[in-house]
């Protein structure tokens, strides 16, 4: 069976660092997507997926990212059962994240530009364009 997910979006809120009662860090936040599928009215619709992390993952998060921050997620999908104070009872489904990355460059999240990665490889040659390669039609696999 199979159970991986995998979402890039923003944080709706701060995330919520909270410590166990055996000192282990676990921060919750919720993520933004946007998804395929449009509105009526031909607007983007968007989920709110609540996301779990745990211990460094945790603790990074908390200091380095804030509402707005966009992020990508790595993890699985995990349903818990609980009894609410008025003893009903109620379900959530969650993402526990393996991997949090953050992806934009700190305090960049208020302008919400694309982030600018700099490759750490030098530039390519002209020899390994594709489009400059002379090869006979006969060497082609198609």
């Amino acid at each position: 069976m199979i159970n991986r997910v995998v979402l890039v979006g923003r944080l709706t809120k701060d995330p919520e660092l909270k410590k166990t009662n055996s000192g282990i860090s676990v921060c919750s936040f919720y993520v933004a997507v946007d998804n395929r599928t449009k509105n009526p009215d031909g607007t983007r619709s968007t989920s709110f997926i609540p996301c779990t992390a745990f211990s460094q993952s945790a603790d990074n998060m908390s200091k380095y990212t804030k509402k707005g921050s966009l992020v990508g997620v790595e993890g699985r999908l995990n349903q818990r059962n609980f009894t609410r104070q008025d003893n009903s009872k109620a379900s959530v489904l969650e993402v526990i994240c393996d991997s949090v990355q953050f992806l934009e460059p700190k305090g960049s999240s208020e302008n919400a530009e694309a982030p600018v990665f700099h490759d750490e490889q030098p530039a390519n040659n002209s020899s390994d364009n594709f489009d400059a390669l002379d090869l006979p039609d006969d060497d082609l696999p198609f």
